[in-house]
């Protein structure tokens, strides 16, 4: 829990509901306003996915636009958000325009008659990305045990239902289902899989798969074998390898997504 949520009971209640639905949403702070304004510094909201108040105030509708546009903004990209909404000429006098970007923050113009000034932090708050370990070998249950102390929400069955989770697939049936595995994981389109094999088994898979009617792209796209070349031997090792892998997508997916 945040020190945002800490401070209002309506706002931590509404933020572990989002939670508990594995919905983004992110939380508003004015950190320092000038000149008149309706809300002051430690005002905060709690906003949807789609940049909707959902608990909280920040004012009136000088800042709703500005900050609607910075919680997509973060809750897309993953990173937080700085705007100042202000006047037109002291924008000017700044030598900034509205919509620009200096040093990390982003100014929005203020046309409402107060002509004050607000400078609001935006934090988004993703859903855990979801592991789907596919397979009761060795492997399968050392991953699926390691894999929560890093953050990921673990599975062993596909879903659907929540469009807004991450979802990372590592088939570790080694023998037990393989092509049924791969057939159900590449079906559900999730934005990575792996297969615990060798490339010489999967490429015999891969022949299969294609025969089943999957596209290339969709067969090209699994990591297989599953793991970084770290010369892994026990499960525990080979765990721990497609675990650093799993890692390094998920950040590469991030770094894409701010480029």
């Amino acid at each position: 829990m945040t020190p945002a949520e800490i401070l209002s009971d309506d706002l931590a209640e509404a933020a572990q509901e989002l939670r508990d639905k594995d919905e983004p949403f992110a939380f508003a702070t004015i950190v320092r306003t000038a000149g008149s304004t309706a809300a002051k510094p430690g005002a905060k909201a709690l906003l949807s996915a789609d940049g909707t108040i959902l608990q909280g105030w920040l004012g009136g509708g000088c800042t709703r636009k500005a900050v609607k546009r910075a919680a997509l903004r973060a809750l897309q990209d993953g990173t937080p958000q700085l705007v100042s909404v202000a006047p037109e000429d002291l924008l000017a006098e700044r030598g900034v325009s509205a919509g620009e970007e200096v040093e990390g923050t982003r100014f929005a113009r203020n046309g409402c008659p107060s002509r004050g000034t607000v400078d609001i932090f935006i934090e988004p708050c993703l859903p855990t990305p979801q592991l789907i370990v596919m397979g009761a070998s060795p492997v399968a249950k050392v991953l699926g045990a390691l894999a929560p102390q890093f953050h990921w929400s673990v599975a062993s069955e596909l879903s659907t239902e929540n469009q807004h989770q991450p979802r990372f697939v590592v088939i570790a049936t080694q023998g037990q289902g393989d092509l049924d595995a791969l057939q159900s994981a590449l079906a559900t389109e999730p934005d990575y899989v792996a297969f615990v094999g060798s490339r010489r088994k999967y490429a015999v898979l891969a022949e299969k798969l294609t025969g089943a009617g999957l596209t290339q792209s969709a067969i090209d796209g699994v990591q297989a074998p599953a793991g970084l070349d770290l010369g892994a031997v026990t499960p525990e090792e080979i765990a721990l390898s497609i675990l650093a892998q799993l890692v390094q997508a998920r950040r590469a997916a991030v770094k894409q997504t701010d480029g």
